[in-house]
């Protein structure tokens, strides 16, 4: 999953873009308005942490700007403001989640894995495809109930699909969500990750269709779409 952070505090920025890359997200992080704008409008997030007193342009204005856009990737406000009409009008404005200064990280983390969770139409922590099961919180893995090992990026691949389960997913669009923008990215890599999974969950667990992407599908579910 990937998430932008558009925070103007340097030190307290970099700590969440540490933190959330430690838990498994790939992280943008930008420190003014105008470029949050710009990332937000230009590159697909799964969701994004936005603090409200930025330079350049406030995060109040930058959010309205994404939703008159048509961005509705999921947005988590943060700002040091604890009146309940700052926290309407971040609502009102298209905020999905609100916090307030000083956070516990843990609260933040567990906030943005729900916002996540219910933009892509789930609603337990723990997701499942047949014999498959992904602890959103945990990061574990489990196949028949045996945990199963994977890397960092294995594990970002998996959890996008899951998080899409039964959705056929293109290459591109990996690439864009389990990648920083930092990162060089490579589309041959994909493959390998998809190789990878089946070797360790079984080889019909990802479905590539030809010329669109991959899928992963539950056994008892509804046909891809």
């Amino acid at each position: 999953m990937r998430i932008l952070i558009v925070e103007d505090e340097p030190t307290l920025g970099n700590q969440l873009k540490s933190t959330l890359e430690q838990t498994g997200y790939a992280v943008d992080l930008s420190t003014d308005g105008e470029d949050g704008h710009f990332l937000g409008s230009t590159e697909d997030y799964d969701a994004v942490i936005l603090d409200l007193g930025l330079p350049e342009i406030d995060g109040l204005t930058v959010l309205g700007m994404w939703r008159r856009e048509g961005r509705n990737f999921p947005v988590l406000v943060l700002t040091a403001r604890d009146s309940w009409s700052d926290k309407v009008a971040g609502l009102d404005a298209g905020a999905d989640d609100y916090l307030a200064k000083p956070f516990q990280t843990e609260e933040l983390i567990a906030r943005l894995r729900a916002l996540i969770r219910r933009a892509s139409g789930n609603t337990s922590s723990e997701l499942t495809a047949g014999d498959v099961r992904l602890d959103t919180r945990s990061g574990r893995v489990t196949l028949a109930g045996e945990p199963v090992k994977l890397t960092a990026q294995e594990y970002k691949l998996l959890s996008y699909l899951m998080h899409h389960k039964g959705k056929v997913v293109s290459r591109t669009e990996l690439i864009e969500h389990i990648y920083d923008q930092d990162f060089d990215r490579d589309s041959n890599t994909i493959e390998v990750f998809v190789t990878r999974i089946r070797k360790k969950l079984g080889a019909d667990v990802i479905t590539t269709i030809r010329g669109l992407g991959y899928s992963l599908d539950d056994p008892a579910g509804p046909p891809r779409t």
